[in-house]
């Protein structure tokens, strides 16, 4: 990139009132790299404070051009008549100047007020509205308003402050658009040079994610981009797969484009992919959901995205179908798709070290054989998942389980007890509930926590939610329903076991038979060749023990043992820094190392949650952050002393590992 003879940077002060008008007048806009509006209504109110207090408001950064770049929208309400002097792109500040434009044009989601007396700000509340002594901010700023009306007011109200005092706090927030920022304003610099000073600002602060900065980077690389992503986005969310929104494009094109998952690094990659590399990612994205989405809704029955656990789990079968020939896919190839994306749920593959594991799945779909490539990446051959109603135990309502429980019930043929049609149907209202048979006032003390199990939840509509809700007992309801509504459901028909006396025996039941249906709907989509493996978690399947060996003056170590079909494995770690390790990656956000058998591992958390997962020998341990502090807190209690632990043979693990879910290990 061929530099400007003299680079022309303008630094200048404008007041806040003037930067409204500005935004108002549409001279003020957004180039198309920016991300969205984010900020929250209490990062609005902190804002307003930090003007009242005089603190420092940071520097804006602007760029002007003579050429008409491509743009977006800004959240606020403002005309989008032509500008009547030359317009500002604004590259670093979008969330301060929107949320304030917001604030003083009394936005719905940004009413501010404060507490005069207390001198507090927050957000409009029913509380505050009954207090006279909260007074919205717009009221004080705007030139319509009666600063005598509104000084009569407090003292109406009663505030124990002399009237002086109350005249002084209210001008002061009145006069909040007096209050200036710093400009910065770039000139005569092209727009592959601002895209890149955007990247470099927004990277260096950490103030965007990873998938923040490839979104830009697409968008100065290939204008219309952005556009591009978001029409995208509308043509899914009108077929009920919202979740297929601009983050989850932008994160499938950069796989598509770069053959992994997202890193600090990705932008700088991105910005050296050619032209065609960048129009074949592209294409391969919109083939892929082309193809992937209806296999989805006409095979496995998913009409809709909300229902999955993981939208990252798509992007390698979006790679894959997105850049196979357009030949019709034979029955095994479908059936094996499925079932990879199934286990992939099933087995919380995408619960942490995510984008890692999206780059060796991509890789995998585009093997000669993407299909076995992509279990074998599951580790299939070490155990084929299965379900058992001790799996199930404890299990709520929210996760892969639920998904599974819907899928497979659906494939028995539930029907909505109240409409009558399939789960998931397009003719079922979207508005359908996971609701509870036994509700936990019905149940005596020492059950209601079973009440929040996944086994005491049916998948149902709002109507058939309500007509449970009226029923005069859930024993009664059932009855009305009948035997063939409540087997397809996986619901016990004995009515003996219906009443909420016996709810411990009727979990039990239905457990059991949420688990069988969840493994006959894995055994449907199967492909042969797996079924000569052996099932995991049963007696020859893999499994992984941990004991701590330390004392009340030694903080010890823990001791892991893999065993399985052809699987021998066993590694220690200092017990203080691996708890320390998922505390400071929760914190931060960041992963982190620890060492294990004399390797140092990866300590990772989820792009969403706070799943942690530790790379454990053979396995990608998975589990939320609480769990591994009480399975950390539950060896410590049970340690042995140092001089006990066997000899061990530290032994780094080297090939591939398998998911593992945190809570089966012993």
């Amino acid at each position: 990139m061929e530099l400007p003879a003299v680079m022309h940077v303008e630094k200048t002060e404008r007041q806040i009132s003037e930067l409204m008008s500005q935004i108002s007048a549409g001279e003020i806009r957004l180039p198309e790299l920016q991300r969205d509006y984010v900020w929250k209504p209490p990062h609005v109110a902190k804002l307003v404070d930090s003007l009242y207090r005089g603190y420092p408001l940071g520097s804006l950064l602007f760029w002007q051009t003579d050429s008409d770049p491509a743009r977006r929208s800004m959240a606020v309400k403002a005309p989008q008549h032509a500008a009547m002097r030359a317009p500002l792109y604004l590259l670093d500040g979008q969330q301060r100047l929107t949320s304030l434009h917001r604030v003083f044009t009394d936005q719905r989601d940004a009413q501010v007020v404060f507490h005069v007396g207390e001198q507090r700000f927050q957000n409009q509340s029913a509380t505050t509205r009954a207090d006279a002594r909260w007074v919205k901010v717009y009221d004080l700023v705007s030139p319509d308003s009666s600063m005598l009306g509104i000084l009569r007011g407090l003292l109406d109200a009663g505030l124990e402050l002399d009237e002086r005092e109350i005249e002084r706090r209210i001008t002061r927030v009145r006069n909040l658009g007096e209050r200036s920022f710093h400009l910065e304003i770039l000139k005569d610099f092209p727009y592959e040079e601002i895209a890149e000073i955007f990247v470099r600002v927004n990277s260096a602060g950490r103030r965007l994610n990873t998938l923040d900065l490839a979104t830009a980077t697409l968008s100065s690389r290939r204008r219309g981009t952005l556009r591009q992503l978001e029409a995208e986005a509308d043509r899914w969310r009108e077929m009920g797969f919202g979740g297929i929104d601009v983050n989850f494009l932008s994160r499938a094109f950069t796989g598509a484009v770069l053959g992994r998952g997202l890193s600090a690094w990705s932008h700088g990659k991105l910005a050296g992919a050619t032209d065609a590399q960048l129009d074949d990612g592209w294409e391969t994205v919109r083939t892929g959901l082309a193809r992937l989405i209806p296999l989805l809704r006409d095979t496995l029955g998913v009409t809709r995205s909300d229902v999955l656990p993981s939208m990252i789990a798509l992007i390698p079968l979006v790679v894959l179908l997105g850049e196979r020939p357009a030949d019709r896919l034979d029955e095994q190839t479908t059936d094996g798709i499925l079932y990879w994306l199934l286990v992939a749920m099933a087995t919380s593959r995408y619960s942490g070290s995510t984008d890692t594991l999206l780059g060796r799945d991509i890789q995998a779909a585009r093997e000669a054989d993407p299909v076995r490539a992509l279990l074998g990446r599951l580790l299939i051959h070490q155990g084929r998942p299965r379900v058992t109603a001790e799996t199930l135990s404890g299990r709520t309502k929210d996760g892969r389980h639920a998904f599974l429980a819907l899928l497979a019930v659906r494939r028995r043929g539930a029907r909505d007890w109240w409409h009558g049609t399939e789960l998931l149907s397009p003719n079922l209202p979207h508005a359908m509930a996971q609701h509870r048979l036994h509700p936990t006032r019905a149940l005596a003390s020492r059950h209601r926590p079973l009440a929040a199990e996944l086994a005491n939840h049916v998948f149902v509509s709002m109507e058939s939610a309500a007509a449970l809700s009226a029923a005069a007992s859930t024993a009664d309801h059932l009855a009305e329903l009948g035997t063939p509504a409540l087997s397809a459901h996986c619901i016990p028909t004995d009515p003996e076991l219906h009443g909420p006396e016996r709810v411990e025996d009727f979990l039990a039941a239905r457990r059991a038979e949420l688990a069988g249906a969840i493994n006959d709907l894995l055994d449907h989509f199967e492909p042969e060749w797996v079924g000569r493996f052996p099932d995991a978690g049963g007696s020859g399947g893999p499994t992984l023990t941990a004991v701590h060996y330390g004392s009340a003056w030694d903080p010890g170590v823990l001791r892991f043992v893999a065993a399985g079909p052809g699987l021998e494995w066993s590694g220690v770690t200092d017990a203080g820094e691996l708890d320390a390790a998922i505390s400071a990656v929760v914190d931060t956000r960041v992963a982190s190392d620890i060492e294990i058998a004399g390797q140092s591992v990866p300590v990772d958390v989820a792009v969403e949650g706070d799943a942690v997962t530790v790379a454990i020998g053979p396995y990608d341990v998975t589990g939320p952050a609480d769990l591994w502090r009480r399975v950390l807190e539950d060896r410590r209690r049970s340690a042995r002393a140092p001089g006990r632990m066997p000899d061990t043979v530290h032994t780094p693990w080297n090939g591939e590992r398998a998911p593992l879910d945190l809570a089966v290990c012993r």
